[in-house]
């Protein structure tokens, strides 16, 4: 280590901190930061460098907390003083930076110091990967440049819209993963499915098991002996013959819980491009209900849940999209006639 005798390093908060290849970083760390391990921030501040580099700086004693060799699972806390060496980043050509969206696109809901939630439309996957250069958490990111903390508190399905919720400070992000662990985050979802609905409110607690596919996509499936414990409630809102209104709140959040509990069921989701009933979704997106109607029918509308940070009971709904409330319009106007 460099001798600091008579210096006094020059420090900078741990929200904008970058690591550099020519200079030690001084970094304090702040509330973006608190409780996060040493190795997750260092990534986040040195993205392209390779995590084995990472790990041997900090085995190697050049990364310091507090003046003290520590180990890569270190917790950073409020206050801390982190020293990072300089870090070379291999030259990778350039990377496409994420458009920013508006809140035309990406309506509002929600937001106070602590959490963001907004009415994600169909369409928008949740984040970048599996062919998706960027989702609506680097796009957010994007729109939001002095925004020194946001993190995803949980995932839709692409094709899936409504209610979505962010963390805008890592104490919020973890009361609220520790809240979903404990089934305190109640989310309810509207759907249609093909059929005539018999139960007007039927428990479905068939184990999901995911798995990949030859062609490397990702599926779930009712298995008894491997599957995960889940639990989704549907609720009749109104029969129209071919298909059913229905009402879903989910008691746990696995992939595709309400896609494949439906499909189970023998009504799988208008629209399922996945685990529905491909030529039934070609006539629907010709007009067979009324009027073409071409997505997935499945919105995640109310989020009920305490407030991570003040204990408020909060209730967050998204109503119907346009094209999913004009279809129930000409379902209920077609059922009159």
């Amino acid at each position: 280590m460099a001798n600091l005798v008579g210096k006094t390093p020059l420090f900078i908060s741990s929200s904008q901190a970058v690591a550099k290849p020519d200079a030690v970083v001084w970094i304090r760390i702040g509330a973006d930061a608190d409780g996060q391990r040493l190795d997750n921030y260092l990534f986040r501040i040195a993205k392209g460098v390779p995590k084995s580099h990472i790990y041997r700086i900090v085995r190697g004693g050049e990364v310091r907390v507090n003046k003290k060799r520590v180990t890569v699972d270190t917790r950073l806390y409020d206050g801390d003083e982190l020293r990072v060496p300089p870090i070379r980043v291999s030259n990778t050509p350039k990377k496409e930076v994420a458009r920013p969206i508006d809140d035309v696109e990406l309506p509002i809901l929600y937001e106070d110091e602590h959490i963001l939630v907004v009415d994600k439309p169909a369409g928008l996957a949740a984040h970048g990967g599996s062919g998706v250069s960027f989702g609506l958490i680097e796009r957010l990111r994007s729109a939001r440049p002095n925004q020194p903390y946001l993190e995803l508190v949980h995932r839709l399905d692409r094709d899936t819209s409504g209610v979505m919720m962010l963390a805008k400070t890592r104490k919020a992000l973890v009361r609220l993963h520790e809240m979903i662990r404990e089934g305190q985050l109640h989310k309810s979802y509207r759907t249609l499915v093909l059929g005539d609905w018999v139960n007007d409110r039927q428990h479905i607690k068939a184990p999901l098991y995911k798995f990949v596919t030859a062609n490397g996509e990702r599926r779930v499936c009712v298995d008894e002996e491997k599957g995960l414990p889940s639990h989704s409630i549907f609720q009749l809102i109104e029969r129209f013959g071919s298909v059913s209104y229905l009402n879903v709140d989910l008691k746990t959040g696995r992939t595709h819980q309400i896609r494949v509990h439906a499909q189970w069921a023998g009504h799988p989701l208008v629209g399922d491009d996945k685990y529905g009933d491909f030529e039934e979704n070609k006539k629907i997106a010709k007009g067979s209900l009324g009027i073409p109607f071409k997505r997935m029918f499945l919105h995640a509308y109310r989020l009920e849940f305490k407030h991570p940070v003040t204990g408020e009971s909060m209730s967050v709904t998204a109503q119907l999209p346009k094209e999913c409330a004009d279809l129930i319009a000409c379902l209920k106007q077609g059922k009159e006639s």
